[in-house]
């Protein structure tokens, strides 16, 4: 009797190694309070909101997969794994291209598994077919490295009361906040920066110092003025759009800088980069002018 071909012992390996993965993040998902969040089933009627929505401020990763399909049954949990391990920094989008055959659709799905980056509301695909977990990981710092580039690097999860927590009893923060008053902004700075050599990630800090740097460079100037007069020299790109920015028309302000990235190079851009990003954490990822200008610079850089 000839068995050969009858039973794939390295199709019941696999099957077994996929079985005992999916069993632990079971159990990983089970102890995780923010799971659900991490890792979400996504339908055509919640793309939108669950993946456009969310890429502006942290990097989606959609699964495209089937129950019929065996190389899925492999990569999957090892997705889900990586999404709990890297807690928050990812969110892990998955779409059974059954069930939302116009998702598939628009991915133009060809096989499956396929797997795509979301970031800033563009898509860029990752790989296709089942890869080993080592170089999920590789593929992912890549995708967590191009989000950071254009200041996507939130963290699902994150505390929004420790985002925008007040320190109203701390005296370097009065110290802060009584040199803005006066006006004294190199005392401003060096309160700021004091609290952030303790506390390198105080959002509150680093906001603040931001706003000074802002108020700083604008002091003295005639913020019309510079927007009337604005050249195509990146020196008076970035004082028109602070000068915007401060009267409040941040959509303008954005787009004046994109535009400006769009048309320079080297130094230059990197400088109208940089300037963008510190302009979108004063206004804070939630503003809907944020929204939109991270949306446009990512067409813009990519």
């Amino acid at each position: 009797m000839n068995l050969q071909g009858a039973i794939d012992l390295g199709a019941v390996a696999a099957a077994r190694e996929a079985q005992a993965k999916a069993a632990q993040v079971a159990a990983e998902r089970a102890n995780n309070p923010i799971a659900a969040s991490l890792i979400i089933d996504v339908t055509t009627a919640t793309f939108e909101q669950d993946v456009i929505a969310q890429s502006m401020t942290v990097p989606v990763v959609v699964d495209l997969w089937a129950t019929w399909c065996e190389p899925c049954k492999q990569l999957s949990p090892i997705l889900e794994k990586l999404a709990l391990e890297y807690d928050g920094r990812w969110i892990l989008a998955k779409i059974d291209v059954d069930a939302e055959p116009q998702v598939a659709a628009a991915f133009q799905v060809q096989s499956i598994p396929t797997v795509y980056a979301v970031i800033g509301g563009q898509v860029a695909p990752m790989f296709q077919g089942a890869m080993p977990e080592p170089q999920v990981r590789q593929v992912l710092e890549t995708v967590l490295a191009e989000a950071e580039k254009i200041g996507i690097s939130s963290q699902v999860g994150e505390s929004e009361s420790e985002e925008v927590r007040q320190a109203p009893s701390d005296p370097r923060f009065d110290a802060a906040e009584s040199a803005l008053e006066a006006g004294d902004w190199p005392a401003a700075v060096n309160a700021y920066q004091t609290i952030l050599a303790a506390s390198p990630a105080d959002p509150i800090a680093k906001i603040g110092l931001l706003n000074v740097h802002l108020l700083q460079r604008t002091d003295g100037r005639e913020l019309a003025d510079d927007i009337a007069t604005v050249t195509l020299e990146t020196d008076s790109v970035l004082r028109a759009a602070d000068a915007t920015f401060l009267m409040g028309e941040y959509l303008d302000a954005f787009a004046l800088l994109i535009e400006h990235i769009k048309n320079s190079a080297g130094k230059d851009r990197d400088q109208t980069r940089e300037r963008l990003l510190e302009l979108f954490e004063i206004a804070g990822p939630a503003d809907p002018a944020v929204v939109k200008g991270r949306s446009a610079l990512t067409n813009a850089l990519f």
